[in-house]
């Protein structure tokens, strides 16, 4: 059977020799890839890397919590929110940098490096000082001064596609990154809006399997908001992956029911450790069996 690299190598050696708009981004052949480096976690290495935690920092009891709970499971990095980007200006907006301060003890106390939104320009160095990756969340995508200002700080930006955002426009989101210098760029599929209203988003696994074709970068999957229910995440996560997704981004908290934000979507604590051990699984499993297309 045919693996997705197989597929790649064939599908590369057949694509058009016309310059894609994102130079930097772009796949040169089919065995360029970049790996972004953490230390103990590689991103883009051939091994899946889940990046698990709570959507928003709601305090320190409940952040190490999840943390302790998640690294018992096998996660390899810690998410949380500090500045929360909330649609209603009444909504919980994040503990801002006594979130982060929260992270850095996470950190310290588990071991696992953090990934955390950066809103604007303004908190961006503040950020960057707390934080082992800079998230730019889908509703910055296309925010070209923050996706500058992100490059520059040297560390590595994870960059999610905007809920509008055609693959290009997120390739070339990414691009800005790139053109500061800054090699270390993610790219995150988090679903974009279409007219089915079922679940809360579209998780386009086209775009994965598509942006590994056209971009060295390595992409995470975000079947959290891709989907907005906690029950439809562990398929999607599986399926991401299967579709050649280098990781996932999956919140997870310890009493959903009563999140400060996006509880209908996280998974609980139990949940997230069987859905490490379906990942574990696949990984040594023929795609096709653990995905049921046999």
């Amino acid at each position: 059977m045919l693996r997705y690299k197989d597929l790649l190598l064939m599908s590369t050696a057949n694509a058009s020799t016309k310059p894609a708009p994102y130079r930097l981004a772009a796949r040169s052949d089919a065995t360029q890839t970049t790996i972004v480096d953490l230390g103990s976690v590689k991103i883009g290495g051939g091994q899946p890397v889940v990046m698990a935690g709570p959507c928003s920092v709601e305090s320190e009891s409940q952040l190490l919590n999840t943390a302790y709970a998640v690294a018992e499971a096998g996660a390899h990095l810690l998410r949380g929110g500090a500045f929360k980007p909330r649609t209603s200006p009444y909504a919980f907006r994040g503990l801002g940098e006594a979130g982060l301060k929260i992270l850095a003890k996470a950190r310290a106390e588990t071991g696992l490096p953090i990934i955390t939104e950066a809103l604007n320009t303004a908190d961006v160095e503040l950020v960057a000082e707390y934080t082992d990756v800079i998230q730019i969340g889908a509703r910055n995508m296309q925010n070209f001064a923050l996706l500058e200002a992100a490059g520059r700080t040297g560390r590595p930006v994870m960059v999610k596609r905007g809920p509008a955002g055609t693959i290009e426009e997120w390739l070339l989101a990414a691009e800005y990154v790139l053109a500061t210098g800054n090699p270390n760029v993610i790219l995150c599929e988090r679903g974009i809006r279409t007219f089915e209203n079922a679940t809360r988003n579209t998780l386009d696994l086209n775009a994965v399997a598509m942006a590994k074709h056209r971009s060295h970068l390595p992409v995470i999957v975000d079947p959290s908001h891709g989907t907005g229910k906690w029950y439809l995440v562990a398929p999607l996560a599986l399926a991401g992956l299967a579709v050649g997704g280098d990781g996932l981004m999956i919140e997870v908290h310890h009493d959903p029911d009563h999140a400060s934000s996006d509880g209908p979507q996280s998974l609980n604590h139990e949940h997230f450790a069987d859905l490490m051990q379906k990942i574990k699984l696949q990984a040594g499993q023929p795609v096709a069996r653990e995905v049921g297309l046999n």
